[in-house]
């Protein structure tokens, strides 16, 4: 008798296990899913209060660049020492004397920029990958050089992590641009020269848009734009920018 009873009270455990083991397996997958959940939310909410606080109300108006910094996730690209700090109105540092840049300097540059679905863009100084991406949502191409191949390597890691399949990395030197992709909708620089490069603006498609940093200790932002009569250039802001490295000898 004591051995059926024994017998019993087996097969009871056995069958209470398979009747509640799958409610709590889901239990947990579903605790786990909502855990995910709660970390991208509250990365979406830092981005729009970024949008709203640092973007929007310093005048950036257009929507497709205000969409572009909503949704590109900035923590992904910067140390993970970095993330508690990702969208903060300031520029970070990434390693080898490098920095990504601030938002609203992101932001201000995409829209200076003038960049649409037809466009074909250069980036000179991928750094971080951030920029890129950015441009990589509004752009039909984006070629980013970087002339750091370790800084080439990071970013082109994780705008591959990320997607980006519009967005081609680079490695070489920014002066000379990327004449074998010429003529170029959009340029983007994100270091500062001390003077413009002419490869640059050569490269620059008729009503193409440069955007660059210029000079050493006093830095200015500088938007050219191409026309068939020439070129035009408008200084907006005072800035401050890494130096743009690689400049050739004369």
């Amino acid at each position: 008798m004591s051995k059926l009873i024994i017998l019993l009270s087996l097969c009871l455990c056995l069958l209470l296990f398979s009747c509640h083991s799958p409610v709590n397996l889901q239990d947990s997958v579903d605790a786990q899913e909502k855990n995910t959940k709660s970390v991208w939310d509250e990365y979406q909410k830092e981005r729009r209060e970024m949008v709203d606080q640092q973007i929007r109300a310093r005048g950036i108006t257009d929507n497709s660049v205000l969409r572009a910094m909503e949704k590109v996730p900035r923590h992904k690209f910067i140390p993970e020492s970095h993330t508690k700090v990702a969208y903060v109105d300031s520029p970070l540092a990434i390693g080898h004397n490098q920095t990504i840049s601030q938002p609203f300097i992101v932001a201000y540059m995409t829209e200076a920029a003038e960049i649409s679905k037809k466009k074909k863009v250069l980036e000179i100084g991928t750094g971080s990958g951030y920029q890129a991406a950015i441009l990589g949502e509004l752009a039909k191409e984006v070629y980013t050089i970087e002339i750091i191949p370790e800084l080439a390597e990071q970013a082109s890691n994780v705008l591959d992590e990320l997607g980006y399949k519009n967005v081609f990395v680079k490695t070489g030197n920014g002066y000379l641009g990327l004449p074998e992709q010429a003529p170029f909708d959009a340029i983007v620089v994100t270091a500062a020269p001390d003077e413009i490069p002419q490869a640059l603006i050569d490269q620059l498609a008729i009503n193409g848009r440069l955007i660059i940093p210029v000079g050493n200790t006093n830095q200015e932002m500088v938007v050219i734009k191409k026309t068939k009569r020439g070129v035009t250039e408008k200084r907006t802001m005072q800035v401050r920018f890494v130096p743009m490295t690689g400049k050739p000898s004369k």
